[in-house]
């Protein structure tokens, strides 16, 4: 990973969380919620969990927990927020977080180590593998998200990173 593609993928991260969000916000809190067997059981329990699993991540990277513990984060798959628009506000304040943490990266920080402790392990590895698992992660339960979105039949529009590249979004 290089400075540059880091930087277009927290791009395309704020991209595709506009696209959801405005396509979850035409839909009802009750169809939002409705279990649909998802690994999180419903697009807002989807779109709770990677809003979460970013505020840990963002704390691994930054050394900041202030975020996390403000949240009071304690499990993957716990509901942060049941208010949509109290998701979708930190939601952006995250989604500008992440651009802020991406913006000053150089080649050596992304090689250097990055050391966390989770479940009492402790890693280290540079911080490139994180931010790759990190963005990675994003997509696929935005993946999830989008697929749940058709077969609740709203279409989210165009999703490829090359769109977005290509839109100059």
């Amino acid at each position: 990973m290089t400075p540059n593609h880091a930087s277009v993928m927290a791009r395309y991260n704020r991209w595709m969380n506009e696209k959801l969000y405005a396509v979850a916000r035409s839909m009802s809190d009750e169809e939002r919620k409705r279990d649909r067997g998802a690994f999180f059981k419903s697009i807002h329990g989807t779109l709770n969990h990677i809003l979460l699993a970013d505020v840990m991540w963002l704390a691994r990277f930054t050394g900041d927990s202030s975020a996390s513990e403000r949240l009071g984060i304690r499990s993957l798959d716990q509901e942060l927020f049941a208010d949509f628009d109290a998701l979708a506000l930190e939601r952006a304040a995250t989604d500008q977080a992440i651009a802020s943490f991406v913006a000053p990266l150089d080649a050596a920080r992304l090689e250097a180590p990055l050391r966390y402790t989770r479940r009492g392990h402790d890693y280290e590895h540079p911080l490139w593998w994180a931010l790759a698992h990190f963005f990675n992660h994003q997509t696929h339960h935005r993946g999830q998200i989008t697929t749940l979105f058709m077969q609740a039949g709203h279409d989210p529009g165009v999703t490829d990173l090359i769109a977005m590249m290509r839109d100059g979004a």
